[in-house]
């Protein structure tokens, strides 16, 4: 008997305990219908799209280089003598055979003037027997030694006349003079050096790129300088490139020309340099964010009727904030570029903001 009254309570104490758990089951399986039946839209992730079209786009690689001018030569005298004048300015500009330096020639020009004389009295005689010779008056022998003293005697003139131009140093070409070593009254030899003379318009800038691009660097080929001082950029065009690949460095020097009307560029001048390979009229570009790697390359996300959509590429040319895609994507299709590590394959997602 006092069994089946313990048997009844414990019956009554489960019944009330299911009497106040009931409501908060049902309340809970609301809940969670709720949650169940919410609009997919407002799981969905905010992202930004980028919609994918042809640029223009240049396939460029970048070296370093110097400046020098497109024609440069030291000042020197072929002979020996005394610095009688001195007909330049430092720093300033020349043109092509002017005289620069005046050297001694007195002795020179008495050599010319006893040479001249000689000459006429040649001259003569050569004249009178060549008339003899014609009235047959003379032997051609005797005319002959009389040309052949004139002839001498006109080569002891050009001699001369030759060593007083030697006396005359000129400008070989167009150029600024630079800093003079010398003063008047110097002694000078052909191994001192008078000045320096350069032709700066156009420059030269010489560089050197990886031997794979060997094939690829030709005349012609436009590249663009930056000076690291101003960050200017100057544009030029190669104009020469060594036959042969540097065994040590495994790289080829080139050449290229670069016009100076406004005299900024200085020889010796460190360059910042881009070559131009090719002009792409139709290449498709990104930005570098929307692509993420992938353990069979590199894909990126495509948003397609509310979903992210994984896509293999295949990256070509990369700057400094976009990538060239040449396969994989085609023009019109929307990438996502923001929220790419919330992205799942296929998930949900909505447009925040399309790029441009």
């Amino acid at each position: 008997m006092q069994y089946n009254r313990k048997f009844i309570g414990w019956i009554f104490v489960f019944g009330i305990l299911a009497l106040l758990l009931v409501p908060k089951l049902k309340l809970s399986n609301k809940n969670n219908s709720k949650i169940t039946n919410r609009d997919p839209k407002l799981l969905s992730t905010l992202v930004d799209v980028w919609v994918v079209k042809a640029k223009p786009l240049q396939n460029k690689i970048f070296s370093n280089g110097t400046l020098i001018s497109n024609e440069e030569v030291e000042l020197r005298s072929e002979i020996s003598g005394k610095v009688t004048g001195i007909m330049f300015t430092e720093g300033k500009r020349v043109k092509k055979g002017d005289i620069l330096v005046k050297i001694n020639d007195s002795e020179l020009q008495a050599a010319l003037k006893k040479n001249k004389s000689k000459e006429l009295l040649a001259r003569d005689r050569e004249f009178r027997y060549k008339q003899l010779l014609e009235k047959n008056l003379t032997s051609q022998q005797e005319y002959d030694l009389q040309l052949s003293e004139l002839n001498s005697v006109l080569a002891d003139v050009e001699l001369t006349e030759a060593q007083i131009a030697k006396t005359e140093i000129t400008a070989p070409f167009d150029g600024i003079v630079g800093l003079r070593s010398v003063s008047v009254g110097s002694y000078i030899s052909p191994l001192t050096k008078i000045a320096s003379l350069q032709s700066i318009n156009p420059m030269k800038v010489e560089f050197a790129v990886p031997q794979k691009y060997f094939g690829l660097i030709k005349e012609g080929k436009a590249i663009y300088i930056k000076l690291s001082a101003t960050g200017k950029t100057y544009a030029g065009k190669i104009y020469a490139v060594e036959p042969k690949i540097n065994e040590n460095t495994r790289t080829v020097q080139a050449r290229a020309i670069v016009p100076n009307n406004n005299g900024e560029l200085t020889p010796g001048a460190y360059v910042e340099i881009d070559i131009v390979l090719e002009n792409l009229t139709n290449a498709i570009l990104i930005p570098s964010e929307a692509v993420v790697p992938d353990f069979e390359g590199e894909k990126v996300f495509i948003y397609k009727n509310g979903k992210a959509v994984s896509q293999l590429v295949t990256a070509g040319i990369r700057t400094e904030k976009e990538i060239q895609i040449t396969s994989g994507l085609n023009i019109g299709d929307s990438i996502i570029v923001s929220g790419i590590i919330q992205l799942k394959p296929n998930g949900s997602v909505k447009i925040k903001k399309i790029l441009d």
